[in-house]
């Protein structure tokens, strides 16, 4: 609703606020750094609060702060307080979204985390549809209004009606270690490892980075791509259309990469994925028919990348610290993705062309496959049957993944009360 929208608004805030049409764009560093901070403050809550009490919250004071952008009066101080605060509170509704998916599916937890990123951004794709419109018939600062309304009515609906975490059982919004059914005890521990034991091994530096470092060179090449395509010779009309190529690419990247993920370790299909946009950056140059497949390898790749990075985690850390560990990393991609614009940024005006630098990108792109190559067998595969037998029995599902948590070799503290409750 805001970061997919924010181009469409910036002549209309300029026109009238007298802004400059870096102070407006600029918002959207501003967001992104309070995402960051919402990012890491919500991981440090949310294996311990039901999902519903951290994100209906968050829908609404996001919500509050996009509306309150139209308030703002032409001071750029001011602008930027509710843009900074649009950022941090939509922070809070990622982790908690994530974390109810990944809880439900076992088997196919790359295709359920494929398909709801896909839908995510299908929205980001219609958003600017929805955005131009209002901007067209009722002004930017109505149309931050309206949006601000469609936002809170439908998330708030459909979280309370119908998300939850697989066997989430709480008391006041605090979830318990424990419950109990028909007079037995039902644990509902998880499997993994706690953050700290989990920053202290190689699997989790590897996924961080490896990923990390092919963020930087996707999201380098999609905003430098316009430009780049011009340069070599496209129209400014072709060029634009490439983006649409790529967004699409990418929404089909994470709904079929979910699938194969599923199927085929992730430490082979990664590199795989990880090495398709060296192919794409051979072939980024006119005609169109050539540019167009070179941003679709490209494309698929930052869809599939997606996929992996919460799948990677669950099955090489597990699912009992997950959102405390899935955050940081979040908002390390978050703010590490400036990177890479940067850097091809910095290579054009230094050098005057883009092409000095891709082979330092296709370097970027070895490296970090050949991190990802080397994770090694899974610690936390998935579980025959846990799907069906999740949808039939949740608390029964949580016993097999209590036994298995019972049984690792590496076990933490959990910080959950151990309370009953009693159905």
């Amino acid at each position: 609703m805001y970061l997919a929208t924010i181009g469409l608004f910036v002549l209309p805030i300029a026109e009238e606020t007298g802004f400059s049409r870096t102070t407006v764009t600029g918002a959207y560093s501003v967001a992104a750094v309070g995402m960051a901070l919402g990012l890491l403050i919500v991981a440090q809550i949310v294996d311990r609060f039901a999902a519903r009490y951290i994100l209906v919250p968050s829908f609404v004071l996001f919500a509050v702060s996009m509306a309150l952008i139209a308030l703002v009066p032409p001071i750029a101080p001011v602008y930027f307080i509710p843009c900074f605060f649009v950022g941090f509170f939509g922070g809070g509704t990622v982790v908690p979204a994530t974390r109810a998916v990944v809880s439900w599916f076992d088997n196919n937890r790359a295709l359920a985390i494929g398909i709801v990123t896909g839908i995510i951004g299908l929205g980001a794709a219609l958003a600017p549809v929805l955005a131009g419109a209002l901007i067209d018939s009722v002004g930017w600062r109505l149309a931050y209004a309206c949006m601000a309304l469609i936002a809170v009515v439908v998330s708030v609906t459909m979280v309370t009606l119908f998300v939850r975490a697989r066997a989430e059982r709480h008391v006041r919004g605090r979830l318990v270690q424990e419950t109990q059914v028909e007079g037995r005890d039902v644990s509902l521990e998880l499997p993994g490892l706690t953050f700290r034991e989990a920053v202290r091994t190689r699997q989790f530096w590897r996924i961080a980075l490896g990923l990390g470092l092919v963020g930087v060179v996707v999201i380098g090449l999609q905003v430098h791509l316009v430009p780049m395509m011009t340069d070599r010779g496209l129209s400014d009309g072709q060029a634009g259309t490439l983006l649409v190529v790529f967004g699409l690419a990418s929404l089909v990247g994470r709904v079929a990469g979910g699938f194969i993920i599923d199927r085929v370790h992730g430490a082979i299909v990664g590199p795989i994925v990880m090495l398709a946009p060296i192919a794409g950056l051979f072939f980024l140059h006119p005609p169109f028919t050539s540019a167009a497949v070179a941003v679709a390898f490209i494309g698929v790749a930052f869809g599939i990348e997606g996929d992996l990075l919460a799948v990677l985690i669950t099955r090489y850390l597990g699912t009992r610290n997950f959102g405390r560990i899935l955050g940081p990393v979040q908002a390390a991609f978050l703010l590490g993705s400036a990177f890479g614009p940067l850097l091809l940024g910095l290579g054009y005006d230094t050098l005057g062309s883009y092409d000095p630098v891709i082979p330092v990108l296709m370097g970027v792109l070895v490296v970090g496959a050949i991190l990802i190559a080397t994770l090694g067998p899974y610690t936390y595969p998935a579980v025959n049957g846990f799907d069906q037998l999740a949808a039939r029995d949740e608390l029964a599902a949580s016993e097999v993944l209590s036994d298995i948590a019972a049984s690792s070799d590496i076990r933490g503290s959990s910080d959950r009360p151990r309370v009953h409750v009693h159905q």
